[in-house]
């Protein structure tokens, strides 16, 4: 498993011509080659008029897919994937409609079009990056808590949550490489006095707003 993650935040659209042609790519996040498959599906019910709709699909699991949807071979739906590939973008599927203008684009011009649509299109859609963090949940007693809120933000570590009961409980999001960091900056100000513990580890953004 890498150490980063990248998608697409939203769906979105975006519109490129080319010597007449209409090339329209659209871009959603998913989780599974079967939401994949079901975007796919809509695009081509909604453009069934079009002249080409190609895809590419790619899923964290490893899966991807495309589809040069007729047009010659590794000249459409190939260069969108090696794009996403390229970009470390996964959970994502692009669709790029083509309505063809009259003007043959030739193989070179075909990639150069599909790559610029699906470029147009992931940032219409924006990309989100995560890391690898762990999640840790450090249990206090109230008079820790003033002096913990201290290390966490000159440390910039991010607070998810805090709760309160007979003492607090603060949930902080950590960056993996950083926690050891956090236990031992932990342990030098308080001791055992505050038990930190990582409760799991996940795919977010460490940084503290």
């Amino acid at each position: 498993m890498g150490d980063v993650y990248r998608s697409v935040k939203k769906c979105a659209d975006a519109e490129i011509t080319e010597k007449k042609s209409r090339f329209i790519a659209y871009l959603s996040p998913i989780r599974t080659a079967q939401e994949a498959e079901e975007f796919i599906t809509k695009i081509r019910k909604k453009h069934y008029d079009a002249t080409h709709n190609v895809y590419a699909y790619r899923v964290a699991d490893g899966f991807q897919k495309y589809s040069d949807d007729g047009e010659p071979s590794r000249t459409a739906g190939f260069p969108v994937m090696e794009l996403m590939e390229h970009e470390g973008i996964t959970d994502t599927v692009c669709v790029v409609t083509r309505y063809f203008g009259g003007t043959l684009l030739g193989t070179g011009g075909l990639v150069r079009a599909y790559t610029r649509a699906a470029q147009e299109g992931i940032a219409a859609a924006g990309v989100m990056t995560l890391l690898w963090c762990d999640r840790v949940k450090l249990d206090a007693p109230y008079t820790f808590l003033s002096k913990i809120e201290h290390i966490l933000r000159s440390g910039g570590y991010r607070t998810e949550d805090t709760q309160y009961a007979e003492g607090v409980t603060v949930t902080v999001i950590v960056e993996k490489e950083r926690t050891e960091a956090l236990m031992k900056a932990l342990a030098d100000a308080f001791g055992n006095g505050v038990t930190a513990q990582v409760t799991e580890s996940l795919f977010a953004d460490p940084i503290c707003e």
